[in-house]
C-alpha cells in the first residue's frame, strides 16, 4: 500500500525533473576543483537529470565561459560556482511559476 501513494506521489508531484546537459570539453575547461563536490551534490538532487555529451558544437560558447542547457534554454556565466547558482535560481524560478 505505502509503495503505490509513493509511486502515486511520485507521478503527481508539482516537481518536474529539469534536464540539464553539459559539453564534457566546457565541463573540463571551465569546472573549478573546489565547485566538482557542488556539482555533485546537486546533480543527485531528486529533481535533476544531468546529462554529459562529448560536445554539443557550441565550440564558440564552449570557448568562452561555462554553460549548460537547462530544459533546452541555454545558460552562461563568468564561472563554474556562477553557473550553478544559476542553475539552482533557475530551479527555484521554475518552481515558482508551476504553483
Amino acid at each position: 500500500m505505502y509503495g503505490s501513494v509513493k509511486l502515486l506521489n511520485k507521478w503527481f508531484s508539482k516537481e518536474k525533473k529539469r534536464t540539464i546537459e553539459f559539453c564534457e570539453r566546457n565541463l573540463n575547461q571551465f569546472l573549478s576543483e573546489d565547485d566538482v563536490s557542488k556539482y555533485e551534490s546537486y546533480f543527485n538532487e531528486e529533481h535533476v537529470l544531468y546529462k554529459e555529451y562529448e560536445c554539443q558544437s557550441k565550440c564558440k560558447e564552449c570557448k568562452e565561459a561555462p554553460y549548460a542547457i537547462l530544459n533546452g534554454e541555454f545558460i552562461t556565466a563568468q564561472t563554474s560556482s556562477e553557473l550553478l547558482e544559476k542553475l539552482k535560481n533557475q530551479h527555484s524560478n521554475s518552481d515558482i511559476r508551476q504553483t
